[in-house]
């Protein structure tokens, strides 16, 4: 094992233990209260399965059968969710072939970033993950379920279905992808076309039809944003089956995989006999794992605030000093859109997961003895990819190297010796940086500041040509308190525009970068936000500030009196908290909490109890 990760995982686990402790004491008491339909009244079942066959109905009856709780993300908008429509089928007659059943327990939203970029609409989206947990806990709370299996795959869906599944611990999870759509319009002629219309030199006719070409058909986008972060991840913790994550919708192999994930289900439901439940399979070195496939891939920066959020569902607390310290030493393995010009089928075809694990195994950067939905460690089976023998579903030994070293490389000869993701401190607060797709020459920027309150400002000074300089744009007040924390991803082409004009360009800013953020140097989720008067709300255009990705400062360069006497600016927020639905999420904005905590509107579940125990309790909750 690398000593870094040896460290940083023995740090989260002694900086976690009270909290963790006492999360394994309430989901060991509510197994003890029944982890099944057997605990409830007659008129409870009743009512339970009254829409079942009859022949459903038997075996629920019968206690010692299980019976699978489906929470789906189910929509024929979204295209990564619309194979789900016929998913629960499929499950339900697997479930059957076994001696058990299924049903869906419940629904929840899955929001398009691609629809809602830069739109009223997105600032809902990063709300919406606590919205999802909470819909699937409405639907687990009926209490009729053995086991749960959950479909979702985009960006604030499978962070919310994840805490749902922690707070939910006593049960079993199988986590359950429906797969990237096939490969459409190169990522780097989609990019050139962005640019293009950005700049005025295409129209939108032009515009639509290379968005078209480039999402085309049902499956997850292709390029390697939060979606498909999510699902190497899930894989990497061992809550998806082993080489799963990334078989195409709608083909027989995907199939397959989704009536062996409804059969592990039940093997590790109690009546399986082989009870594996979340909180004993998700500790702390499972989340370093995921935070280690993230990094080595170059995933979304997003997950500096999902998988804190995560982490904390499960009684763990991580923070973005254990990004930091662990991207110093996970070289980055990975070259998809945006840090290169392939896709995740092609990361796929080249070995995909199995040797991206297999690697990271080598270089004794996983734990691989992190119990999975096999029923097997992650060493033991994650090496592994599935194929189809006739019907059979077998899984044989993965390739051994990668077949595309331009993709996907080994522990030996990285694409970066780190894996590109910076925490940055300073004058100006704290935040991260992704710098995976960002020359070397872009990472220390020394720059005016421009100051904008929202995107479209930053627009129309674009628009106007007042941006042809070198410049660091600052975009305040997208903080979660402020308005949700947007995605600012719409700002790329033009940031990126001027890139390639040769002016030295960076953003600055409160709010998030798509998970797909690229070449232009962002340091994004800065706490405090300026909404709760962070230093952000008290630049002024033309202010010279320093960004240091190399070092991990971020500065404004003068006088720190002066700068500190400085008033905070306001801004008139009133127009992002009506409209579209936006009013009824007020609450969420005054409860949530700081990027770094992963602005969450939870409260921190055990950690604020975990404060105020005396030592006798924790002690208690310990042993």
């Amino acid at each position: 094992m690398h000593t870094t990760l040896t460290r940083v995982t023995q740090r989260i686990i002694e900086r976690s233990a009270s909290r963790r402790a006492l999360y394994e004491a309430r989901m060991q008491a509510q197994h003890r209260r029944g982890v099944h339909r057997g605990a409830l009244d007659c008129g409870n079942l009743a009512h339970g399965f009254a829409a079942c066959s009859a022949s459903d109905k038997q075996q629920l009856k019968l206690t010692n059968s299980a019976n699978l709780g489906i929470i789906t993300s189910y929509n024929d908008m979204l295209s990564a969710h619309q194979p789900f429509e016929r998913f629960p089928d499929v499950i339900r007659e697997a479930a059957r072939r076994m001696g058990s059943t299924a049903q869906v327990a419940g629904g929840v939203p899955a929001m398009c970033d691609g629809v809602t970029q830069g739109q009223p609409g997105m600032e809902l989206s990063l709300f919406s993950r606590d919205s999802i947990a909470r819909g699937a806990a409405i639907g687990l709370s009926h209490n009729m379920f053995d086991a749960a299996l959950f479909l979702g795959v985009c960006d604030k869906i499978i962070p919310g279905l994840f805490i749902a599944a922690a707070r939910f611990g006593h049960l079993p999870a199988v986590f359950v992808p429906a797969g990237p759509m096939p490969s459409g319009l190169p990522n780097k002629e989609k990019a050139r076309i962005r640019q293009k219309f950005a700049e005025g030199k295409v129209g939108r006719a032009e515009l639509l039809e290379s968005e078209s070409a480039s999402y085309h058909a049902p499956g997850t986008c292709t390029f390697y944003g939060t979606a498909n972060s999510n699902q190497l991840m899930m894989e990497i913790m061992g809550l998806h089956l082993p080489g799963s994550s990334f078989v195409n919708p709608n083909t027989p192999l995907r199939d397959a995989l989704t009536v062996h994930a409804t059969e592990r289900a039940i093997k590790n439901s109690e009546p399986g006999g082989g009870y594996l439940p979340f909180w004993q399979q998700i500790d702390a070195r499972a989340i370093v794992n995921a935070l280690v496939g993230l990094l080595a891939s170059g995933g979304s920066t997003n997950h500096t605030l999902h998988l804190i959020a995560m982490a904390g569902a499960a009684g763990i607390t991580l923070n973005w000093d254990d990004f930091d310290e662990l991207s110093a030493v996970v070289p980055s393995l990975m070259h998809v859109y945006p840090s290169g010009q392939a896709d995740v089928n092609h990361f796929h075809a080249a070995g995909g997961m199995s040797v991206l694990i297999r690697e990271l195994l080598k270089g004794g950067l996983l734990h691989g003895d992190i119990l999975t939905a096999t029923g097997k460690t992650l060493a033991e089976s994650y090496t592994q990819e599935p194929f189809l023998e006739g019907d059979q579903l077998v899984w044989r030994e993965g390739l051994i190297q990668s077949l595309d070293p331009g993709v996907l490389t080994d522990i030996e000869h990285p694409f970066s010796p780190t894996g590109g993701l910076a925490v940055l401190d300073g004058n100006l607060g704290r935040g991260v940086i992704k710098v995976s797709a960002v020359k070397p020459e872009f990472r220390i920027i020394e720059a005016p500041v421009r100051v904008f309150a929202d995107q479209e400002a930053l627009k129309t000074a674009f628009n106007h040509g007042e941006l042809e300089r070198d410049v660091i744009a600052v975009v305040r007040f997208q903080g979660p308190r402020a308005n949700g924390m947007p995605e600012l991803h719409k700002l790329t082409p033009y940031l990126g525009s001027l890139l390639d004009r040769g002016f030295r360009v960076a953003l600055v800013t409160d709010g998030r970068m798509s998970g797909a953020s690229g070449k232009v140097p962002a340091a994004i989720h800065m706490t405090p936000e300026a909404m709760d008067g962070g230093p952000l709300a008290r630049l002024r255009d033309g202010d010279m500030v320093r960004l240091d990705s190399v070092s991990g400062h971020l500065e404004v360069l003068m006088d720190a009196e002066e700068f500190a006497a400085r008033p905070c600016a306001q801004a008139d927020l009133e127009q992002y908290h009506h409209g579209l639905g936006r009013e009824m999420f007020a609450g969420m904005r005054h409860l949530v909490g700081s990027a770094e905590e992963g602005a969450s509107t939870f409260g921190g579940f055990e950690a604020a109890e975990v404060t105020s125990m005396s030592a006798d309790e924790r002690q208690h909750a310990l042993s």
